[in-house]
């Protein structure tokens, strides 16, 4: 396929689905949120077990994921699955929400990037807006220089990061029984603090968080070269690993720290190797989170503009998005993906952060869009070829759908502030999508 047709450019393959995987879901979470879980789980074994459910959950919801994409491999993922199954309005809403989510989440990845850049270099603190708008420009101008580049990169920065979480696993393990470290074995023992279904809840919307990004191969299915055969592999695998880099990553904090430093810990894995050799070597912690984030971000720079050229190809978007440039980038939604992120920075970290609260709440409601697309596709269009069918039909995804309804309920009950900027938009969006349509209308 040709660029200059506006099409995209198929040269994506297993290696780039497991990166893009890894890449795109191994974040900051990992390295931030297990000291606030600890603060609402007291038990070692249960925040364990708590990683693992979602973990169980990301796995069977990539069994769903990967009979969408095979059956309809085109860019967009949930945008595209929804629309197929409910129609225009339903593909706009899931669409516009998945998209808006991720720039909001790319915006406060950058931000919080060059935070820890300013930790580094102190003196650079009041810069650290124009240094967030400085990296996502860069990035930008990078992802513009083709697919096939952009794909190596997020090839390079999974393994970094993956890599380098082993090595802080392999650290604490052989470390952990430090003289410097007396209260160790305290951090294995059950604690006395009462577990409340508050507590559990909070402790959930973490851990989705972390896990957000497990399907993120699906948005290249229409770049994959061959997605039947390459898809299936580079998913399962990926959040294989991804699963068991989690519970080591967490099994070892859980291991150096105690717990009453771990529950208030904002950062547990610069935490960890401070407690074991001083606060002098959590530089190194700084270092990678950085290249964690940077791995994130670009990511996020990478998929979330194929949202949006699905839109506009399908008349869901505006005009002159769905242009390519010979290189396989769509290189216009890229650039208004990275302006929108921009402006929120511009708007300030709150926003940014807010934002990204509410982004959680509208992934997970284009993972119900998802599996109610699986169910509803297999009794609208039996004969679609499905060259991967998702296991347990129709349980497993009604089972999806009822955990994910389950999550968002809790989720809007602890944290109402949030949750309403999301239910809002939701009362505003037909609205939106008739004007949208008006305006294709006239074009």
């Amino acid at each position: 396929m040709s660029g200059q047709n506006n099409q995209l450019l198929k040269l994506l393959g297993v290696g780039f689905g497991i990166a893009v995987t890894v890449g795109g879901t191994i974040g900051t979470g990992i390295l931030r949120k297990p000291g606030p879980i600890a603060g609402l789980i007291g038990d070692p074994w249960i925040i364990l077990l708590l990683w693992l459910a979602v973990g169980i959950y990301a796995l069977l919801g990539v069994l769903c994921a990967i009979e969408l994409a095979v059956s309809m491999p085109q860019a967009g993922a949930w945008y595209v699955y929804a629309r197929r199954a409910f129609g225009n309005y339903i593909g706009f809403v899931t669409g516009i929400t998945s998209w808006l989510g991720t720039v909001a989440a790319l915006g406060f990845g950058a931000y919080t990037m060059s935070e820890y850049i300013a930790l580094l270099l102190p003196s650079i603190e009041p810069f650290i807006p124009t240094i967030s708008v400085i990296l996502l420009i860069v990035l930008t101008t990078f992802h513009l220089t083709g697919t096939k580049s952009a794909g190596k990169s997020q090839e390079v920065l999974a393994i970094i990061k993956a890599l380098g979480l082993l090595v802080f696993v392999a650290v604490c393990l052989i470390y952990g029984q430090n003289p410097t470290a007396q209260h160790i074995q305290a951090t294995v023992e059950r604690t006395t603090m009462p577990i409340t279904i508050l507590g559990v809840i909070g402790a959930l919307q973490a851990i989705f968080y972390t896990f957000d990004g497990w399907h993120t191969a699906t948005y290249f299915t229409e770049e994959n070269t061959d997605p039947a055969k390459t898809i299936p592999r580079s998913m399962i695998t990926g959040v294989l690993l991804i699963v068991v880099i989690y519970l080591l990553v967490n099994g070892a904090i859980l291991y150096v720290l105690p717990q009453e430093i771990l529950a208030g810990s904002k950062l547990a894995a610069a935490d960890a190797i401070s407690y074991l050799f001083g606060d002098q070597w959590s530089v190194i912690i700084t270092l990678f989170l950085m290249l964690s984030i940077l791995g994130i971000v670009n990511a996020q720079i990478m998929f979330a503009p194929r949202v949006i050229f699905s839109m506009s190809r399908d008349k869901l978007f505006f005009g002159q998005i769905t242009r390519v440039n010979r290189l396989g980038t769509p290189h216009i939604a890229t650039a208004i993906t990275s302006i929108l992120a921009i402006l929120l920075i511009l708007s300030g970290k709150d926003t940014c952060a807010i934002l990204s609260d509410i982004a959680t709440f509208f992934f997970v409601m284009s993972y119900i869009a998802g599996y109610a697309a699986l169910i509803r596709m297999r009794y609208k269009e039996p004969n679609m070829e499905r060259p991967f069918k998702a296991p347990w039909f129709p349980m497993l995804p009604y089972f999806l759908i009822l955990i994910s309804v389950l999550f968002l309920v809790g989720a809007v009950y602890s944290d109402m502030n949030s949750s309403k900027y999301a239910l809002i938009f939701l009362a505003i969006s037909y609205p939106l999508f008739r004007w949208v349509e008006k305006i294709n209308e006239k074009n």
